[in-house]
C-alpha cells in the first residue's frame, strides 16, 4: 500500500481528508527510500509508534473536521493492521530476530556513536531502546545507522550537531522473512500466541 490508501483508510475510519493523514502515513514509509521491500516496515511496530512516530507528531492530531484522533491507533489500524492483512501487528523483536549479529568493528563503531551523543542522555536512551526491549545488540543496527542518527534523530531532538557517518547497515544485515510479506505468514511472536490458544 501507499500513503494515499492508507490515508484513505483513515478517512473512511476518521473523517476528514487525505490531507490530514497523508504526512504521517508517508512518514512510516519513509524507510522505503532505504529498503525497496517490506523489511522497510520496521517503524511498523509498536516501538516505531511509541519511540518515533508520536515524538515527532504527537499523541492526537486534530483533522479538517475538527475531530481528535489518537495517532497511536492511526497507525495500527489504519497502517500497520492493514499491511498485514488485518492479522497481526510484529514486535521489534520479530525484525531483530532477522538481524545479522554484529561484528566487533561495528560493536566499536555503536561505542563511538553512543559517545558522539553524549552530550544528550535522552538521545542515549532512544539509541539503547532497542536492546532495552528486546535484549539483543544485534537490534542497535535500528538506532546506530547513519539514517535513524541523520533522519529520525533530529526530528525528535533538533540538534545543531553536523550529520555523523556511520558503518552500521541495518536492511543489508537483515534477512527476508515471509511474515514481512503482506501477513502471508507469521512471525514468531504471532505463532507463540496462537499455539497458546
Amino acid at each position: 500500500m501507499n500513503p494515499v490508501i492508507h490515508s484513505k483508510i483513515s478517512v473512511k475510519k476518521r473523517g476528514g481528508q487525505i490531507d490530514d493523514y497523508y504526512g504521517i502515513h508517508s512518514f512510516m514509509d519513509a524507510t522505503k527510500e532505504v529498503c525497496s521491500d517490506n523489511r522497510h516496515r520496521i517503524l511498523h511496530t509498536h516501538w516505531g509508534i511509541k519511540r518515533v512516530i508520536i515524538p515527532i507528531f504527537g499523541h492526537t492530531i486534530v483533522n479538517s473536521v475538527d475531530k481528535e484522533v489518537n495517532v497511536k491507533d492511526l497507525c495500527e489500524q489504519d497502517h500497520i493492521l492493514p499491511d498485514y492483512n488485518n492479522k497481526f501487528i510484529p514486535t521489534l523483536l520479530d525484525f531483530t530476530d532477522e538481524l545479522d549479529e554484529l561484528s566487533t568493528a561495528e560493536k566499536h563503531e555503536i561505542d563511538r556513536i553512543y559517545q558522539y551523543f553524549g552530550f544528550s542522555k535522552a538521545i542515549q536512551e532512544l539509541l539503547l531502546s532497542p536492546l532495552s526491549i528486546t535484549g539483543q545488540l544485534k537490534s542497535l543496527r535500528l538506532t546506530y545507522t547513519g539514517w535513524f542518527c541523520n533522519e529520525i534523530i533530529p526530528k525528535i531532538y533538533p540538534t545543531e550537531r553536523e550529520k555523523i557517518e556511520s558503518k552500521i547497515r541495518l536492511f543489508e544485515k537483515m534477512n527476508f522473512a515471509t511474515w514481512m510479506d503482506n501477513g502471508i505468514a507469521l512471525p514468531k511472536s504471532v505463532q507463540k500466541i496462537s499455539s497458546l490458544l
